[in-house]
This record gives structure tokens, C-alpha cells and sequence, in this order.
């Protein structure tokens, strides 16, 4: 694929590279936002359908789980389809179980409702391939982190959004039952009209769709032959497993925070509802900016000591980000576990960005492929999150435990080793005008 932008122009639109960049991040803040607006919302649907404990735990785990598998599908479907048609499918398709949910009565169609609604978290997925696809080696990096940083950033929006929209809701006259409902519908209604946009705006990669142009005979480079054997190609290569588990160590702890954190200030520190969705709220947020710079990082040190320095950095960031999560865990008071959670926090997002500016430079050939098992990885980090506070039973406990597991994980991305190759055969690309 030839000319790929060599830099990214955040205040413009005329290109395609910078028009698939806008609206990659914002489908994926959509889709996100929709993904998690459950979270805060929980309360009230525990109240109403008179949740225990653990099916409270099996509702998060679900949430979570579904996504490691479209996630490894989508991937390749991207390779097949392109990214224009499978974010378009998956933005329409992610409205259904949104409005199922909201018309849930019991706590079996909500279950199933919340496990279909994790799929929309395989948009992270196809905003990577996106830009994987529109950037030059040069600023890859630094376009992939920052439009997942943008677009994460709508899980954080639902943590301090949807308490507001629910409170607008039932200032408006509506009950307690009716208008967390009616909240679920925001983002249900607001997916389709993302849809219509990517479809009419953007374009597979820089000389066209995919589809139109295996029509002219021109070929493909990623998914050439076919999406599926792209996925069993990056399933042989041992790195894209060694990238797995990293992001599991990083978007999985992300992920589970955002699912446990406004519990934890409360239960832990009888901290009031408003300060403990600020507090989940502003680690959310770190992304629009935190996961950018681990990009931007990655970027600066391959051009000044090698591909090779991706991996080094990530490794320094997850190995950072265990003792900063380990600090969290036994902070005593809750101003002191917000300061812990913003500074691990930080290097949660920054790997989140290391890690996508690595996936680039594994297997070009099976691009889809190792973007969806690499972002299926994180998924599954969360879910096994989930399942050892099941079953530790104490959320202080499960944090300590998981702060080791993280440091541990670290060594993984000293494993990834990467040569020359890729890099130079994109630098011998025309660079778009």
C-alpha cells in the first residue's frame, strides 16, 4: 500500500488517511461509550432485578468476554472486507443488544444482552487496523495510540456522562426503572448515525476500497489471501502471543479497573458516589492523552535507537505500571489511592499505545490477524481479572495479586524481537502528498 500519510494533521479532514483517523476514533469512543454504559448504572439495575453478588460477577465478566472472540474475528474480517464495511456492520449491529438490555425485566435477558454488548469492544480492533493501514512507519505509532486514546476515552465519558443523563432523566419525571432504560437508549441511537458517517466519509486505505480495487486486479497486500489464513499466519508467529499477554497486563487491568473502581473507593473508603465516579471517570480519561504519548514515545525512540527500543519501552511501562497498581492496592485513605490510581494509570494508557505501535511491524501480510489476537489479549486479561476476584473474594487482595502477575508479564515484551524488514520496506514507499 503506497502513499501512506507521514504525518498526522489533527485539525484536517482533507485527506483520507486524516478523515478514516477522525472517524476511526470517534466510531470507537461511540462504541465504547455504549460498551460501558452499563457500569454506572449497575445500582439501580441490581436494585430493580434483585442481583446477588455473584451474578453481579458473572454481568462484568460477560461484559468483557464476547470481545475476545470478535475480536479475533474482526481482525480478519478487516483483511477480507476492509475496515469500512466491518466498523459499519459492527456500529448497527451493536445498537440491538443496547435497546435489548433496556428492555430487559429479569436478570437472563440481561445477561445475555450485556455479554452481545461487549462485541462493540472489537471496535478497538478496526481503528487500529484503520490507521495501521493510512500511516507511515514514521508516525504509525503516534496515529494508532492517539486515535485509541481519543476513542477509549469514551469509556471514561460513561463513567461520569451517563450519571448525568440518568439524573436529567429523572428530573424530567421519569422513574428510577424507566430512565436508566431510557439512558441505555442514548448511545443506541447515536451508533447508527456513526455508521452512516463512516460509510459516507472514509475509504479502506489510501488508493481506495478494497473491494474496488481487487475489481481492477490491483492487489492487497494485507489479506491478500484470504482473511482466515491471515489469522493462521499470526498465530504461528510466537511474538504476536508475546504481545497477547502484554496487553492483556495493560488494556485487561484497564478494563477491570473501570469495572470495580467506583466500588472500591466506596467500599474501601466510604467515599460518596459523586467522588467515586470522578475518580473512575478521570482514570477513563488519562486515555485521550496517555495512550497518545506511549505512541509518540515508541515512535522516538525506534527513530533514535532502533526497532528494538518499542519493545524495550514496553517492557519499562508494564514493569511501571505493576508497582504503581501495587502502590494503589495498599494506599490507606482515598485521596492517596486516587493519586496512586492517576500515576499507574498513566503507564496503563502509555503501554496500551506502546503495545499498537509494535503490531504494525510483526507480520504486515497478516496485519488483521495479529491486531484482532493482540486486541483479543486484552480482553482475556480482564476476564482472568474477573475471575480471580471471584475467587480471592477480597478486591485489596485480587489488586495485590494482579500488581505481581502485571510485573511478571513485563518480561514478555523483552521477548519481542523485531528485525529491519518491515521498517525499510515502508520506507521505500511514496509518501502521500
Amino acid at each position: 500500500m503506497t502513499d501512506k500519510a507521514t504525518s498526522i494533521e489533527l485539525l484536517s479532514v482533507r485527506t483520507p488517511a486524516m478523515r478514516a483517523f477522525h472517524m476511526a476514533w470517534l466510531a470507537f469512543f461511540v462504541c465504547f461509550f455504549a460498551w460501558f454504559a452499563c457500569a454506572p448504572l449497575m445500582p439501580l439495575i441490581k436494585q430493580e432485578f434483585h442481583l446477588t453478588a455473584g451474578q453481579v460477577a458473572n454481568i462484568n465478566i460477560a461484559a468483557v468476554a464476547i470481545t475476545i472472540l470478535v475480536r479475533v474475528i474482526v481482525g480478519p474480517l478487516c483483511d477480507r472486507f476492509g475496515p469500512r464495511k466491518v466498523y459499519v456492520g459492527l456500529l448497527l449491529l451493536g445498537t440491538l443488544p443496547l435497546v435489548g438490555a433496556a428492555l430487559s425485566s429479569s436478570y437472563a435477558p440481561f445477561l445475555l444482552c450485556r455479554l452481545a454488548i461487549g462485541a462493540v469492544g472489537a471496535s478497538f480492533v478496526i481503528t487500529q487496523y484503520h490507521t495501521s493501514v493510512m500511516f507511515a512507519h514514521k508516525v504509525v505509532g503516534a496515529a494508532n495510540a492517539t486515535s485509541a486514546g481519543f476513542g477509549n476515552a469514551g469509556a471514561g465519558a460513561a463513567q461520569l456522562l451517563v450519571p448525568v443523563m440518568l439524573a436529567a432523566c429523572i428530573g424530567w419525571g421519569a422513574s428510577h426503572a424507566i430512565a436508566w432504560r431510557l439512558t441505555l437508549l442514548v448511545p443506541a441511537a447515536v451508533m447508527p448515525i456513526v455508521a452512516a458517517l463512516y460509510w459516507r466519509y472514509t475509504q479502506d486505505c489510501p488508493q481506495g476500497n478494497f473491494s474496488d480495487l481487487r475489481a481492477q486486479g490491483i492487489a492487497v497486500e494485507s489479506g491478500k489471501k484470504g482473511g482466515w489464513q491471515s489469522l493462521a499466519l499470526a498465530a504461528r508467529n510466537y511474538r504476536v502471543w508475546m504481545l497477547f499477554i502484554t496487553y492483556g497486563a495493560c488494556f485487561g487491568v484497564e478494563v477491570f479497573i473501570h469495572n470495580v473502581a467506583a466500588m472500591y473507593y466506596v467500599d474501601q473508603f466510604h467515599a460518596s458516589l459523586g467522588f467515586a465516579g470522578v475518580a473512575a471517570g478521570c482514570f477513563g480519561l488519562l486515555a485521550i492523552f496517555a495512550r497518545p504519548l506511549g505512541g509518540i514515545v515508541s515512535d522516538w525512540f525506534a527513530a533514535r535507537k532502533g526497532l528494538s527500543a518499542r519493545a524495550t519501552l514496553l517492557f519499562a511501562l508494564i514493569a511501571c505500571e505493576g508497582a504503581g497498581l501495587l502502590v494503589f492496592a495498599q494506599a490507606g485513605d482515598a485521596l492517596g489511592a486516587f493519586a496512586a490510581m492517576l500515576t499507574f494509570g498513566l503507564f496503563t494508557h502509555m503501554a496500551c499505545g506502546a503495545t499498537y505501535a509494535l503490531v504494525p511491524f510483526v507480520d504486515r501480510k497478516a496485519l488483521g490477524g495479529v491486531a484482532g489476537i493482540v486486541g483479543a489479549g486484552g480482553n482475556t486479561g480482564a476476564v482472568a481479572a474477573g475471575f480471580l476476584l471471584k475467587g480471592v473474594g477480597d478486591l485489596r487482595e485480587a489488586l495485590v495479586v494482579l500488581a505481581v502477575f502485571v510485573m511478571v508479564s513485563a518480561l514478555c515484551a523483552l521477548v519481542v524481537r523485531l528485525n529491519g524488514e518491515a521498517v525499510n520496506r515502508e520506507a521505500e514507499l511514496p509518501a502521500a502528498n
